[in-house]
């Protein structure tokens, strides 16, 4: 009985522990293909503006609403206290160093690590990769690379657009619902907001878009045969994507906000 429960607790540790490894070294290997030639400009270009252009609503919309709600949330919490007068920065801080890269992070990870994913595992069931292979070509150089460099690349570009958009949110909350100036809204933010505050949030967006596109990639590469095999793909890139980009927004918050 020992032997039975200790195996049982073994089993799923042991398997994590290779989940680990084998994702440890698939992103290794496409680190190592990076900067080696040949470069598939084409494939970089067509998922910059898929991973980029195409997410801009999603991470817009989610922005402007967070930071409406973040403004109403804070002033009704620091009217307990007579600080009101916090709000601006507290909104333009908790965008920048948080919600901003996290939220568009999670989304980003819903919308393109499902999609990378399912267009990989397809591939890999109508065996189209094995036909790259028949070409010479490398499936890890053509398809993987592009993905996760695009990824890596827009992201930052789209949490710099959600944490303005999501500022210019609390500030039209602010000016229109909790009767503050205009002006003095404006000065507040600016004054109180530091640059590694913006900065941080930015190194957060690449590591959160290298980790969307690893994880689609790598679910994709993996997807068993058949409709099932690729819906389990799927939901799993989207799952590991957003469960590392929490656990790595923890740990970068620790590295960069702790002394």
């Amino acid at each position: 009985m020992t032997t039975a429960a200790l195996g049982a607790i073994g089993r799923p540790v042991l398997e994590a522990v290779a989940a680990v490894g084998r994702v440890a070294l698939f992103a290794g290997a496409i680190l190592g293909h990076i900067l080696r030639p040949p470069f598939y400009f084409r494939e970089f270009g067509t998922s910059l503006l898929q991973i980029g252009w195409f997410s801009l609503p999603v991470v817009g919309l989610t922005a402007i609403f967070t930071g409406g709600a973040l403004a109403l949330q804070i002033y009704a919490g620091g009217s307990r206290f007579n600080a009101e007068a916090v709000v601006p920065s507290i909104v333009a801080i908790g965008m920048t160093r948080e919600l901003g890269p996290v939220l568009g992070g999670l989304m980003v990870a819903a919308r393109v690590a499902s999609s990378i994913a399912a267009e990989i595992g397809t591939m890999k069931v109508t065996e189209q990769i094995d036909a790259l292979v028949t070409l010479s070509t490398n499936p890890l150089k053509y398809l993987a690379v592009p993905r996760v460099l695009a990824a890596t690349l827009a992201m930052p570009v789209l949490v710099a657009t959600g944490d303005a958009i999501g500022i210019m949110g609390g500030w039209l909350v602010g000016i229109t619902r909790l009767d503050f100036n205009s002006a003095a809204y404006i000065k507040n933010t600016v004054d109180f907001l530091e640059p590694w505050d913006v900065g941080s949030g930015l190194v957060k967006g690449a590591v959160f878009g290298f980790i969307v596109a690893l994880m689609g990639c790598y679910h994709g590469m993996n997807s068993a045969r058949g409709a099932q095999g690729v819906g389990r793909a799927t939901k799993s890139a989207v799952v590991s994507a957003s469960i590392l980009i929490l656990a790595a927004n923890y740990v970068l918050t620790e590295v960069f906000f702790t002394s």
